[in-house]
């Protein structure tokens, strides 16, 4: 039976977090984008305060 390859799987799982990363910084440039820029920073920190409800500005 054939050692299992601890490395490669880490490597693995990494650039499975890494692509998820950077998939979810594109849609929320894209997301940002078409906004204007007060209504992209509501966004922003609504998305920063998840759990904590919304705060009103």
């Amino acid at each position: 039976m054939p050692k299992p390859n601890y490395q490669f799987e880490k490597r693995q799982r990494e650039q499975e977090k890494k692509k998820k990363k950077a998939e979810k910084a594109q849609r929320k440039a894209a997301a940002t984008e078409g906004t204007p820029p007060n209504v992209a920073s509501e966004v922003l920190l609504e998305t920063s305060n998840s759990g904590q409800g919304s705060v009103p500005l």
